[in-house]
């Protein structure tokens, strides 16, 4: 019993002693790591900045008319349907013409009345001219009949004139196209009376095609430092067509408050009305300056910055956006080329912090820039990306 008493404190003295051992162990390798976060960075260079932006329109035809009958009355035929191609002189509707056959049947029957009169007078005219010759009767009494046959000459010449008028009348019965194209819409059926100049087919030239686009306000005046203009087609995207900017509307659309703008195509037999098209507007060159991805701006209290990395940690720099390039940011300040911006992780980062900067994705600019980069003797393929 006074052995074990004994041992007990020397126990508790030796448990003591591994416990200490313990915790000092522990807390020499509790060292805290310091937190470095990875990035995507670039390298920033100087180049020439040429700035494009693109809008979706439509293809529409540049002339498109709204025909309609000369005269009123009935339509009695609809030759032509909606996307039918049609020649000049080629008959699109017809009225019912039999209103137009009288009065052309009482236009004529007034002509053969006023040229009866005009004969009985210019035969009576030269009796009395006679009979003044012979003294026989006065010349106030031959100054009449002279003044009644030029009337009836002058009657005849106007019932000509109103027989005419009322032939074209009845020609007009017919509605025929002024031009060769293709029906674009029909705004009128068959036995529906129609008022003179009353709109009832569409149709629309096709030898000159435009596409339609809408501009907001702030960019109408960069249409005017436009320099080269493509137009790609949904249906075709690969296909880069020219294309000129013909009109620029003076007022803003009421509803889309944009800027309507007309871009002339050449004309090619593929390219069909209604088909939907990008307008791809590019700017000259702006001069030397320098660009980064839209990722590497970070706002901070409301001013836009970017994270440089320097000596292995990362620090906010003010700048100063100039435009758009692209899918690329122009800096018009605030940086200066040979620095390393973060493009990649901007959200996530504090002043100060160490970095560690990942393999750049360098293909996302294509293999003609990675080796024009590399030609130039900036880093391709290492951690960082150069921007030109």
């Amino acid at each position: 019993m006074r052995a074990i008493s004994f041992a007990l404190p020397l126990i508790l003295v030796l448990a003591s002693g591994a416990l200490t051992l313990t915790l000092t162990g522990c807390s020499r390798n509790d060292t805290r790591a310091e937190d470095v976060r990875p990035v995507r960075a670039l390298t920033l260079a100087t180049g020439t900045v040429g700035s494009s932006a693109e809008f979706s329109g439509d293809v529409r035809p540049r002339y498109e008319s709204r025909l309609g009958f000369r005269v009123g009355g009935k339509i009695s035929a609809r030759k032509v349907d909606v996307g039918t191609v049609v020649k000049r002189g080629q008959v699109l509707m017809q009225l019912d013409p039999q209103d137009l056959r009288l009065g052309q049947a009482q236009a004529q029957a007034n002509l053969r009345a006023a040229q009866t009169t005009y004969e009985l007078a210019r035969a009576d005219l030269k009796r009395y001219q006679d009979l003044r010759s012979q003294n026989f009767v006065s010349q106030a009494v031959l100054d009449q009949k002279v003044a009644a046959a030029r009337s009836a000459q002058a009657n005849v010449e106007a019932a000509r004139a109103a027989s005419s008028e009322q032939a074209n009348q009845t020609g007009y019965a017919n509605l025929v196209s002024d031009t060769d194209g293709v029906v674009t819409g029909i705004d009128a059926e068959v036995g529906q009376v129609v008022q003179a100049g009353t709109p009832v087919v569409r149709v629309a030239r096709t030898d000159e095609k435009e596409v339609v686009i809408g501009v907001p306000e702030d960019q109408v005046d960069e249409l005017r430092k436009v320099s080269d203009v493509k137009v790609r087609l949904w249906a075709d995207p690969d296909r880069s067509i020219p294309g000129k900017i013909r009109e620029v509307a003076p007022v803003a659309d009421p509803a889309t408050r944009t800027y309507t703008v007309k871009v002339a195509i050449p004309a090619q037999d593929d390219i069909r009305l209604g088909m939907t098209a990008v307008v791809q507007l590019a700017h000259a060159d702006t001069g030397a300056a320098i660009k980064v991805p839209l990722s590497a701006l970070y706002q901070n209290k409301g001013a836009t910055s970017v994270w440089v990395i320097e000596n292995g940690a990362v620090h906010l720099v003010p700048v100063q956006v100039g435009g758009v390039s692209g899918n690329d940011v122009v800096l018009a300040g605030g940086v200066k080329a040979g620095q390393t911006v973060v493009t990649a992780g901007v959200h996530l980062l504090k002043p100060g912090q160490k970095v560690k900067v990942l393999t750049a994705d360098v293909a996302r600019r294509g293999d003609a820039e990675a080796e024009a980069a590399g030609a130039r003797g900036a880093p391709v393929g290492g951690p960082q990306e150069v921007v030109k």
